[in-house]
Formats: C-alpha cells, sequence, structure tokens
C-alpha cells in the first residue's frame, strides 16, 4: 500500500515539502524576472517617449500593463505554495475505480498542487470534484460527479492529518468517521481575532450547501453557532472555483450587520485562496439610493429606541411596517398612483388632432416606466402617428410643445409626500411619524426607498453584482428584501436564525424570505458547533428550540453570581477579566443589553483594569483580549468566555429582552459568567443546568 505506516507518511510529507520548496523557488526567479522587465519596460518608455507616437505609447503601457498583470498571479500563486509548505494537505482517501486493480491516493488540501515535469496531481483542492468523497463518504462504496460524469468506485482508505509549519502532528486512521475527533479537538480550541476556514472539518451537511452549485436563491437556516456564515463563505470560495471563468471575487457582494462583522469574517476567503469581496451595509446602501437627500435613524438606533423607551406607539409602527400585508399595501397603492398621475388630453398639433384616448393607451404600455420616461415614450408615440396616419413631421419646436402639454397631464410629486400620501390613502395617517428636522424612521427608510424604484425608477448602486450574500436574514424586513429583489436580480445566498431575531417585530422567516424570492431553496441546519453542551443547554433554558442538536463537547458549567450592588458586580467582572488574562486564552466578550450599559460598564472597568476594548457602531475592527459590547453588536461574533451583566429581572422583561439574553449567552464557545443584582431575569429558570455562587 502507498505510505501504509506513518513513517511513510512523514517521508510522503517531506517529499512534498521538498517539491513545494523547488516550485516555490522557481517562481522566485520568474517574480524577479518581471519586475526587472517591468522597470526596463518603464524606463524605456519614460526615455523614448517623446519619439513615440500615440499607437506606439499605447502599446508600450499595454505591455507593462500585461506583465504587470502576469506578475500578479505568479505572485498570488507563490503566496498558495507558500501557505501548502505550512500545512500542504489535511486528508487523504485511497480510491479505486471499478474496473481498477490499484487504488489512486487522494491527498486533500487547501489548495491543488502538480508535478510538473511528471504532471501528476500531488494535492488535490478541497473544492475539486474527487476530494467531495473525502467529506461526503467512508471507507466503501463511493462515487463522485466528474465533468465526463459520475464516477463510482471504493474507498479503500481514509486518514486525516494534522500538519502545522511542515510537522506532522498526528495522523488518524479508522473505517468509523475520524473527522469527529478532529472536530471536537479543532472546537476545543481558542478562538482568534478573525473567522478561519474550515476545510479539514467540514461535515456531510455542510459539504451538501457548500457544493450546491444549481440553487439560483439558497435560503440558510442555521440555529446559533451552526457555522453558517463560514459556510456561506465557503460555497463562495467554492462556486468562484466551479465557475472561475464567468465569477470572480469583484463579481460578489455581501450585505453585512456591521463593519465589526466584517472583520471579523475578512480572513476565511484570503485563507482559501481568493480575494476578498465587497461589503455594504443596508444603511449605506439606503443612503446612496436615496442620493443623500434624506436623514433617517439607523437600524442600531432604532433597537436601542425600543429597548430603551418600551414605546408602544413605535413598536406599533414598526410591526405594521415590517408586515407581508404593508407590502402587499403597497403594490396597491403604487398601481393606484400609476393609474392616476396622468390625465389624457385631446392634442392638436399643426392642425392634426391627436385624441386623449390614444395617448391614454400608450401611457398605459409603459406604466412599468418611471414618469419622465414615459412622457417622452408618449411624444415619440404622437410623433409617430403623425407621420404614419397624416403624413406631418413634426418641428422642434412642436415638439417642445408636446411634451410640455404632456407635463401638465401628469402629477409627478416628491417622494417624500408620496409617501406620506400613502398613509392618508391607507386610512392610518398616524404610521408616518419624522423625528427632529424631518428625520425619518428606520421602519420607513426601505418602504420609501421600494415605493421610489417603483414610480420613480431609482437606480441601483452597482448592477454588476452577479451573487449577492446576504448574513442575519431575520433582521431584514419583507420590504426590504422587496427592494433588494428589485435591485439584485443574480443568485442569492441568504442565512441567519429566526429565533436569533434582535427586533422580533420587525424580523423575517425562512418562509417570508421566500414568498418574496420566488423557486427559493431552504436548507436547515440544526447542529450548533461554537458553545459547549453546558453552554448550549444553558441557552436552551433562555430559548427553547426544538430542532437544536448539541454537539457533546464539554465544559464547565455556566456560572451565575448574584451582587449585592453594582459595585460589587463592577468588581466581579474586573476580578474575571484578570483571570482569563492568566489563562491564556485569547477572546473575552463582556456583553451587556444595550449600548448605554456597555458604555457604562467599560468606563467603570477601566479605572482599574487597562487594555479593554469597547465596540460601538463606529468601530470596524474585531481584535483580540477583552472587549465590551451590546448584545446587538455581538451578533455573528464569538468569544472563549462571555460575561453578560446585569442580567436582572428588571433589565431583561420583554420577549425582546430574552432574544438579546439568548444571542449574548451563545456568543460563549468555553465559558460563560452570568451576572445580576437583584432577582435574576425570569428567563433564566432555577432548572437551568448552571452553578449559582454569591459575589464575594
Amino acid at each position: 500500500m502507498h505510505n501504509s505506516t506513518e513513517s511513510a507518511e512523514k517521508a510522503h510529507l517531506e517529499q512534498i515539502k521538498r517539491k513545494l520548496n523547488e516550485a516555490l523557488e522557481r517562481l522566485d526567479g520568474r517574480v524577479r524576472r518581471y519586475a526587472t522587465d517591468i522597470k526596463e519596460q518603464k524606463t524605456y518608455l519614460s526615455e523614448h517617449r517623446a519619439a513615440m507616437d500615440h499607437v506606439e505609447k499605447v502599446s508600450a503601457r499595454d505591455s507593462v500593463q500585461q506583465a504587470m498583470r502576469t506578475a500578479e498571479t505568479v505572485v498570488a500563486f507563490r503566496k498558495r505554495i507558500q501557505k501548502l509548505i505550512r500545512s500542504p494537505y489535511f486528508g487523504r482517501i485511497d480510491f479505486r475505480r471499478h474496473g481498477e486493480v490499484e487504488p489512486l491516493p487522494v491527498y486533500v488540501g487547501t489548495h491543488a498542487f502538480s508535478d510538473e515535469a511528471v504532471k501528476e496531481h500531488l494535492v488535490f483542492d478541497w473544492r475539486a470534484p474527487v476530494s467531495t468523497m473525502f467529506y461526503d463518504y467512508e471507507p466503501g462504496e463511493a462515487h463522485y460527479e466528474s465533468p465526463a460524469g459520475r464516477v463510482s468506485g471504493e474507498i479503500t482508505l481514509k486518514r486525516q492529518y494534522r500538519i502545522r509549519d511542515g510537522h506532522m502532528e498526528f495522523m488518524l486512521e479508522s473505517g468509523l468517521n475520524i473527522m469527529d475527533d478532529i472536530l471536537q479537538e479543532e472546537l476545543s480550541r481558542t478562538s482568534d481575532d478573525r473567522m478561519k476556514n474550515i476545510v479539514a472539518t467540514i461535515q456531510r451537511d455542510q459539504n451538501v450547501i457548500i457544493r450546491n452549485e444549481d440553487a439560483k436563491v439558497l435560503v440558510i437556516q442555521g440555529v446559533a453557532g451552526s457555522g453558517k456564515t463560514s459556510i456561506a463563505l465557503h460555497r463562495i470560495a467554492f462556486l468562484l472555483y466551479r465557475f472561475r471563468e464567468r465569477l470572480t471575487s469583484k463579481d460578489i457582494l455581501i450585505i453585512s450587520p456591521n463593519k465589526v462583522f466584517s472583520d471579523f469574517i475578512s480572513n476565511v476567503l484570503p485563507e482559501l485562496g481568493e480575494e476578498q469581496i465587497a461589503e455594504l451595509e443596508m444603511e449605506t446602501l439606503a443612503r446612496e439610493l436615496l442620493d443623500h437627500k434624506y436623514t433617517f435613524q439607523t437600524a442600531l438606533e432604532q433597537s436601542a429606541a425600543l429597548i430603551e423607551n418600551r414605546d408602544d406607539a413605535l413598536r406599533r409602527r414598526i410591526e405594521e411596517k415590517s408586515s407581508v400585508e404593508f407590502l402587499r399595501k403597497l403594490d396597491e397603492y403604487a398601481a393606484h398612483v400609476l393609474n392616476s398621475r396622468f390625465r389624457a388630453e385631446d392634442v392638436r398639433i399643426g392642425g392634426h388632432l391627436v385624441p386623449a384616448d390614444f395617448i391614454r393607451r400608450m401611457f398605459k404600455k409603459r406604466r412599468d416606466m418611471p414618469l419622465p420616461g414615459q412622457l417622452r415614450w408618449v411624444a415619440d408615440c404622437v410623433e409617430h402617428e403623425l407621420g404614419v396616419r397624416h403624413h406631418y413631421e413634426i418641428t422642434a419646436q412642436e415638439r417642445t410643445g408636446l411634451k410640455s402639454q404632456l407635463k401638465k397631464c401628469s402629477r409627478d410629486p416628491a417622494l417624500r409626500t408620496l409617501y406620506k400620501e400613502f398613509f392618508k390613502w391607507m386610512g392610518k395617517p398616524e404610521l408616518f411619524k419624522p423625528g427632529r428636522n424631518s428625520s425619518l424612521e428606520y421602519a420607513d427608510v426601505f418602504p420609501m426607498i421600494y415605493l421610489g424604484i417603483t414610480l420613480k425608477g431609482l437606480a441601483g448602486h452597482d448592477h454588476g453584482v452577479k451573487h449577492l450574500v446576504i448574513d442575519e436574514m431575520q433582521d431584514y424586513t419583507p420590504v426590504q428584501y422587496a427592494v433588494i429583489a428589485k435591485l439584485f436580480r443574480c443568485d442569492k445566498t441568504i442565512l441567519g436564525d429566526e429565533n436569533q431575531a434582535i427586533n422580533a417585530f420587525s424580523s423575517s422567516t425562512s418562509e417570508m424570505i421566500s414568498g418574496v424570492f420566488r423557486h427559493a431553496e431552504c436548507v436547515r441546519l440544526c447542529k450548533s458547533y461554537r458553545s459547549s453542551y453546558e453552554i448550549t443547554r444553558f441557552a436552551q433554558g433562555i430559548s427553547p428550540n426544538s430542532e437544536l442538536v448539541a454537539i457533546e463537547r464539554h465544559g464547565p458549567r455556566p456560572l451565575v453570581v448574584a451582587c449585592g450592588t453594582a459595585k460589587e458586580e463592577t468588581r466581579r467582572i474586573r476580578r474575571e477579566i484578570k483571570e482569563f488574562r492568566g489563562h491564556g486564552q485569547h477572546t473575552m466578550g463582556i456583553i451587556c443589553k444595550t449600548q448605554k450599559q456597555a458604555e457604562q460598564l467599560h468606563k467603570a472597568i477601566c479605572k482599574d483594569v487597562p487594555d479593554v476594548h469597547l465596540l460601538t457602531a463606529r468601530s470596524s475592527a474585531f481584535v483580540q483580549g477583552v472587549v465590551v459590547c451590546a448584545a446587538h453588536l455581538a451578533k455573528g461574533l464569538e468569544f472563549d468566555q462571555v460575561v453578560v451583566s446585569n442580567a436582572s429581572d428588571t433589565n431583561y422583561t420583554t420577549e425582546l429582552d430574552r432574544n438579546l439574553l439568548y444571542v449574548a449567552c451563545t456568543r460563549a464557545m468555553h465559558e460563560l459568567l452570568v451576572t445580576h443584582v437583584g432577582a435574576i431575569t425570569r428567563f433564566i429558570s432555577a432548572e437551568s443546568p448552571h452553578d449559582e455562587e454569591e459575589a464575594a
């Protein structure tokens, strides 16, 4: 058998590393030659520019640009080789095709590598068709889909390795699912300041989602800690590999909840050898669509107002504007405006009559156009009608007069006026309540944009997007999805968790999203990997989810600490920080219900404890160490240890508070501490699996 023993495998690793280093030396030589060539071409262009004609200059510049592009490709490949030298592969299967005698050893790694001299694949990219068998099968009958069709056979051997800095730390071989052992070990590790790739531990159900290349709209409903964001990014990496002739990183856009989250996930695609993709927040999209003409409340400001003020009227306004019925009413109102904004009249030009009925019919033919386009279309139709029926060619002056007459027949109020009139038309004028200086409530922003797109043809900011990724899907309303559907007619990957909605009054379910995107394919991820079994069970006591399956990675039971005063609670948290810094863990999140509480606690902690970071809406990076943040900013992030402060029954009382508490607790990977002054929140019961302690 090829490399049958561990010593043989280590020898094989050294051989692969030697070939990789040889390839690296060749690439270094090519990079140096390209650098010299580019420098010489630039020098020649500079010295001979005066004697060159335009064509020669363009040709010389094109030659330099082509050399630079080729050099960049070589540099990118060089980076991949450098990564492979540190860890060439993580898995192996021996696959014997039906009808063949000897199995083919398939080493699976983050990137592919071939021996150019003998044209032999030494490492297969994890995204290659043959590599899918590593994730989907144990030893025995197996198959994969190649470009030429299905290839069937038998896996005779399956191994997994950990190779770090070029050294094989261990090798596992089993007829059982050896990936479970690797997964448990990986999950037990401390967190970093960036999300990492999971190519070595992709599970079978995750692999199916990642390699789904047929769904035009894929909706991933995943429980807390199920790895849905990572899976979505690995799916993007797979699609970039599968369709590399027509899809690049520049063609993909991700709508993310905030810049901290964007920074947290920014490492995944580069680790997989792909360029980083552009990200966009919904508020930025809104400002661009409204041409920066309107001021409005942000989503975080809306959430803060709901959490801190408990304004029932605000809640009702948000709830109504976040319903599927509200979207239907917007469509009805848009149809009403389209039918009533033009009152056709007879037009007489050069002694010839064009009846109002003809103008009305022409206008209705382009009902889907913005009004200015409709008016130009009708003017063209009138001119054509006069030419065909009366052989009359109108003058430029007559055409100007025609446009003026048509404009007088139309009504085109400002977008804000149209939106305000919508609530009067609906019989609910009280639902429109601008803030100071006529600032819009966040719940009004996308409904107004939707009307603007429908009635005025607001243009999207980027029509070149070929694949759109939407994270935290539950936090967007049906109207927002309707806007996205109009702006981005490309393929989509949409992911989130219905049970982690920060604002239950304006959240969407996978079923609601499927109602907007016809033929959407929905998949569910029910296994939770992030938190230990004890933390997951504790969080389930706060917000039960019968679909969630907790992976049995055990750790300390969550600790609930009762404090006599707020100062005592702060002292306990300071003590926890000092102990954390002595344990070798990397990240600690101190999570509060609101931003105000986070700011107050951060100020109190920093009096005695240095280097504690505060996350705000303006933060742009996720950092290692100790972080204080509000629950809504912690979404999507994870920490080795989490402290949930002020979990008293006077602080966490509403269903919205329950969701925030659940989000806060599920950020913890290994340890969870909950502190409170007074009675513990009603959402943590005595039956919840945890230990209790009185603050000293």
